[in-house]
Formats: structure tokens, C-alpha cells, sequence
């Protein structure tokens, strides 16, 4: 149960800061309004952003109950995810962050948000690289080594479990 409290925690202070307040800051600077009326755009922005968030709500369930931590660098899971959308793709919950942006992009037809999104993208990156794989390496050795072998960094694969 203290797993869930860290972690819906550690989501509404990420979420709301990445997610809420920065994206509505930079529409405010760029005289960006709510469109008046939904159409294509919005409509196909509303599934995509949708879609994000349910793949990284899965994230953060399989982090809480299969990981027995939270996606937050300084309380991370205690074991190794490999189920859900990990069996798939080793960083799911990133990609669904950016679909959420990329979906709240074209909601608002933003060129602003659409950089915001290519630098969170440049962003995750780098942290996946420099910092969040050698970390899992330490922690995890062999399995996740193995676990690289199988499934890929970015592009999602087929599962083999």
C-alpha cells in the first residue's frame, strides 16, 4: 500500500509539472488558445494522448505491483519489469509520455508543444542512455542483460514470453 501512495505521489507532482503546467506555459507564451470547436485534429490528438496515458498508467501498475517500487529514479522497482508493456518495448513508459504530448500537439495544432515534444524526446534519451540503463545493469546484471538481448530499447518487438 506505501508503494501506491509513493507513487501516485511521484505521478502527480511529474504529470502535473511535465505534463500540465509546462505544456500550458508554453501555449500561454505562444498565444495558443482552446480551439473553439473538435475537429479532426483534435479528435485524433484526444486518441493518441489517450492511448499514451493508458500505456503509461499500464507502466506505473506494473511498477507498483510486479516491481514493488515507483517509476521515480530515487525509489525505483526492487525487481526487474519484464511483463506488460515491457515484454514489448524496454521503455513503454516514455513512449506513452511522449504520445500524451505528441496527442496534445496536434489537440492544439502546436509547433511550440511539437518542439517541447522533440526535446523531451532528445531529453528521455539521453537519460535512458547516460544514466537509467547502466543503473538497471548494476542493479539487475545478468537478467537484465538478458532482458536487453530480447526486447529492444525504442522500437517494440514481438514478445517471446
Amino acid at each position: 500500500m506505501f508503494v501506491l501512495v509513493r507513487t501516485l505521489t511521484y505521478a502527480t507532482i511529474f504529470v502535473g509539472l511535465l505534463f500540465i503546467y509546462l505544456p500550458a506555459r508554453l501555449l500561454a507564451w505562444s498565444g495558443i488558445v482552446h480551439p473553439i470547436s473538435l475537429g479532426w485534429p483534435q479528435i485524433i490528438g484526444l486518441v493518441i494522448g489517450s492511448g499514451g496515458a493508458l500505456l503509461a498508467l499500464a507502466c506505473i501498475s506494473a511498477f507498483i505491483f510486479i516491481g514493488k517500487g515507483t517509476p521515480a529514479p530515487f525509489d525505483p522497482p526492487r525487481r526487474l519489469v519484464v511483463r506488460g508493456p515491457y515484454r514489448f518495448v524496454r521503455n513503454p513508459m516514455y513512449m506513452g509520455a511522449a504520445l500524451v504530448l505528441a496527442g496534445t500537439a496536434l489537440y492544439y495544432q502546436s509547433a511550440v508543444l511539437l518542439a517541447f515534444l522533440a526535446l523531451f524526446i532528445l531529453a528521455t534519451h539521453l537519460f535512458v542512455v547516460i544514466y537509467e540503463e547502466p543503473t538497471l545493469h548494476r542493479s539487475f546484471g545478468s537478467d537484465y542483460v538478458a532482458y536487453c538481448d530480447h526486447v529492444r530499447r525504442w522500437r517494440p518487438t514481438a514478445s517471446r514470453s
